[in-house]
């Protein structure tokens, strides 16, 4: 990248100079003044082809740290420029960061780590205010002649990428997270290892280790026996992330921030999902995310350590969902009100099923700029015959998982809340945020999750995140749903 304008003022100073000598020579005839005319016009000339044509010796190392950073938390980076060629130690450094880090930082060459070294190190400090895949950099250097009458710009590196997570809200633990159990929907403290005398017996089985037999009751039975201690149950827990676009509003971008198909009504529902999750994770639980299609939920994200990864565990279960949803984004939208969406599951196998209503029939209102969109058909925008079908129940059950489920979503119409209450029907607790301006638009949607045993709670724009978890122990612990009214 180089300067629009290649002269500083000193060389500006001599351009000018020379025009008026080479005036005055051709005036009055003298050859001293076209000499000086010629000095003048020439040297800033050769020092911008000598700019032009230098090639830096410069290597740039960028660290950050965190490698993972967070909404709101400070982000510290260092830069080890090492180099030293023509012009050096007249050079200027500057830091290009995307416009939502407002301050470029600057630095002047060199700061050696020990004198005559050729290693500068500089750091400073930086708060991204929103989540996304940042690109930090490049390092710009400026430099000058020995004579200081011109200048060059030029891109020492290329820049590295910074992955910004959504931070998580600490939620306090509810009954959904804070019991026992030993049929894999809670955790157990039940020892692996029992002693002899404590130990449970089976009759051996082909393929059983040896090691197992228990001699003691093989030698009661009459017949070999082998050890049935029973390991320590891991709990399990499902979490949907609802990615549709038209229920959370018209996706829009800002400008100099990263191109995410977002609106602030899924930022919210990002926020939930890393709070959630987090949470779960912190407490033993073995967490599988889907999408509303039953599919990887961070299968479309460019930060996913892993994109088709369903199921998240321990501290490094965190890291992964958190860097994975810092540049998940909406669905994009697929129009198809045309094609016939298939019916609503209902509780038996060879029970009819009353056909799905096509787009257009659950309008809603308009999307605003801090809430989600519209009550959505369907058959509307996201080819969401798919959304919340058996494809998600299958993922929710396979392999017998019994844990809690929740859901975090936007707008739902009748037909959609009714097929994602039937996706819970062998699951022990399901839990349900729906993201909406007012709890009035998602009352409908509510009652029917309440009516199926969901555990149901709207999240509006003012309302807490922790308040809205606390509500379901509050929906646990009464008989029937809560008259629909705005969280306070």
């Amino acid at each position: 990248m180089f300067a629009v304008r290649p002269f500083r003022p000193r060389g500006w100073l001599l351009l000018g100079f020379g025009a008026l000598a080479l005036l005055l020579a051709w005036v009055l005839g003298r050859r001293d003044l076209l000499a000086l005319a010629v000095f003048c016009c020439a040297l800033p000339g050769a020092a911008c082809a000598g700019l032009y044509w230098f090639k830096h010796g410069f290597s740039v190392k960028r660290s950050l740290s965190p490698a993972l950073a967070r909404v709101g938390r400070p982000v510290s980076v260092t830069l080890d420029v090492r180099g030293h060629a023509m012009g050096a130690d007249r050079m200027r450094l500057r830091e290009e960061l995307p416009v939502s880090f407002h301050d470029l930082p600057r630095f002047n060459h060199p700061n050696p780590v020990v004198p005559r070294s050729l290693l500068s190190r500089y750091q400073y400090r930086m708060h991204p205010s929103r989540r996304g895949v940042f690109t930090i950099g490049p390092l710009t250097a400026e430099f000058s002649d020995p004579f200081d009458v011109a200048f060059v710009q030029r891109n020492l590196d290329a820049g590295d990428s910074l992955a910004v997570a959504p931070a998580a809200v600490e939620l306090p633990a509810i009954s959904l997270t804070d019991g026992r159990g030993q049929d894999g929907s809670r955790s157990t403290r039940e020892l692996a290892h029992a002693s002899d005398d404590d130990a449970m017996t089976r009759e051996y089985h082909y393929g059983d280790p040896l090691r197992r037999v228990h001699w003691p009751g093989t030698a009661r039975q009459g017949k070999l026996m082998v050890r049935a201690e029973e390991s320590v149950t891991a709990p399990e827990a499902s979490l949907i992330v609802d990615r549709r676009s038209l229920a959370f509003g018209e996706p829009s971008a800002a400008a100099g921030l990263p191109k995410l198909r977002t609106t602030a009504a899924f930022e919210s529902a990002v926020v939930a999902a890393v709070s959630i999750a987090t949470h779960l994770l912190e407490r033993g639980y073995q967490v599988r995310i889907l999408d509303h299609a039953g599919q990887p939920a961070f299968a479309s994200s460019v930060s996913a350590v892993e994109a088709q990864m369903e199921d998240f565990s321990g501290e490094q279960g965190v890291f992964e969902v958190a860097a994975a949803l810092a540049a998940l984004e909406l669905a994009p939208s697929m129009p198809d009100a045309g094609r016939p969406a298939p019916a609503p599951r209902t509780a038996g196998p060879a029970s009819a099923a009353a056909p799905r209503p096509t787009a257009g029939t659950s309008p809603g209102p308009s999307p605003g700029q801090g809430g989600a969109g519209p009550a959505v058909g369907p058959a509307s925008g996201d080819a969401l015959g798919a959304a919340f079908g058996d494809a998600l129940a299958h993922k929710l059950h396979q392999g017998r998982r019994r844990g809690p489920i929740v859901a975090v979503t936007g707008m739902l119409s009748r037909d959609e809340a009714q097929l994602l209450a039937s996706t819970a029907k062998a699951s022990q607790s399901a839990c349900a945020l729906v993201l909406c301006r007012e709890p009035s638009q998602a009352r409908d949607a509510l009652d029917i999750l309440h009516r199926a045993g969901w555990q149901a709670a709207a999240l509006t724009p003012g309302t807490p995140l922790v308040e809205a978890w606390l509500r379901f122990d509050w929906h646990a612990s009464t008989k029937g749903p809560p008259a629909a009214g705005r969280l306070s």
